[in-house]
This record gives structure tokens, sequence and C-alpha cells, in this order.
């Protein structure tokens, strides 16, 4: 359910704004070159649950969103064009849009729990150190994930010309291992809550933008 969301995002800067859209699918944003954007997938919270089966039907949400004014507007308009989103062969009917603000964080201190699965690239190298051509797909837990995880985190304050001082306080909660296919192979992730500490804008980016990598194709997402 995360991978049609990216083309219906590209399709409404298509429409709002081509440049863009080109500019962010091409070169990415500042000079780590990063898609500050994000979004979770739909979800019917008035749906019956059935083992093995998504929890669809009747009235739902889609959230998404970025750090960046300019980005929100043109995907707001280039959405609210289209009445009905093809979201991977399902019809949604589009009944309203509506601007969410994310919160103050006047303390300096967040706590974020991942609604869609994260994904954290770890180095690629053997037990030699020697590089290799195998991605390294870290989970929470793991010793070199905190590491990572600031580093990710710093890389996208950076691209927003945001103060990095930002700071991994604590983990709160790590959920099941899970892999997508994407591709020739598979990306491992795994939901998380974590506190961090950091200048509020930064945090503020942080919630709006999401944990971890690949936020532009779905992975990561705070939940509201």
């Amino acid at each position: 359910m995360l991978k049609p969301g990216r083309a219906i995002v590209y399709e409404a800067l298509r429409r709002a704004h081509p440049e863009l859209g080109d500019q962010l699918h091409e070169q990415g944003w500042g000079s780590r070159r990063m898609r500050p954007f994000g979004y979770s997938p739909p979800r019917f919270p008035g749906a019956r649950r059935r083992r093995g089966v998504y929890r669809a039907g009747g009235n739902g949400t889609v959230e998404i969103g970025s750090p960046l004014v300019e980005i929100v507007q043109a995907i707001a308009n280039g959405l609210a064009e289209e009445k009905v989103w093809d979201w991977g062969g399902v019809a949604l009917q589009v009944h309203a849009i509506t601007p969410v603000f994310p919160p103050q964080f006047g303390s300096g201190r967040a706590r974020f729990r991942t609604l869609t699965p994260m994904v954290l690239k770890g180095p690629n190298r053997d037990a030699t150190g020697a590089r290799t051509d195998k991605q390294n797909w870290l989970l929470p837990g793991e010793p070199e994930w905190p590491a990572y995880f600031e580093q990710n985190l710093k890389r996208k304050a950076e691209t927003l010309e945001l103060d990095p001082d930002v700071t991994l306080e604590q983990v709160h909660f790590i959920g099941c291992k899970r892999s997508f296919a994407v591709g020739q192979g598979a990306k491992v992730c795994a939901g998380v809550e974590v506190e961090l500490s950091g200048p509020p804008r930064t945090l503020q980016a942080i919630h709006d933008w999401g944990l971890g990598q690949d936020t532009s194709a779905g992975f990561g997402w705070v939940r509201r």
C-alpha cells in the first residue's frame, strides 16, 4: 500500500508546479540532494478488520507532508484538481484537503512514533571492512543503528539549512521486522518510537518529513 503514493505526489507536482516536481525527482533538494516529503497509506478507521486483508472501506484519510511550504502548497494545489485518486488500482474519492500544522516543540523535546516502518541504510562493508555491493539495512536495536539514525536526522536538517544539533535520547518502541520487495531486492524495516531533543524548528521539520530514509516512498511517516 505504500508504493502508489509516490506517483500520486509527483503527478500532483506535475500538474501544479512541473519545474519543482522535476527538480525533486531528478536532483533532490539542497546540498544533500534529498527529497523532503513523505506520506501515509490510506487509513479507514471505520472499516471492519479481516485477517490477511488490508483494512479498507468507508471514509478514510491519506496524510502527505513536507517541511517546506512551497512543496506542501504545490502538492495540495495539484491534488485539489483531481476528485478521484488512483491508489494502485483502487479509486479514492476526494472529499476535502485539510492543512495540519506541526506541534511547536517549545521544550526542545519530541516523541515520534512511526505509522509506517522506517528504513535505515548502514555501511556497505563486509567483516574485513571491504566495501561490497550488498545493501546493509540496519534495524533498531542493532549496535550501529543509533549513530546512523542521528546522522540521517542531521543530514535532513542540513538539507533544509536548519540547525542540525538534534540528538536521539531514547528508543521507546521497536516494531516487528518487515521486508518490502523493491526492484531486484528488498528493504528491511521496522516501526519505532523515539524521543529526540533539538531546536524546535528542526523537530517540526522532522515531524513533517518523517524518520529514516526513503520517506518519499512512504517509509517512516510520523503518526499524528
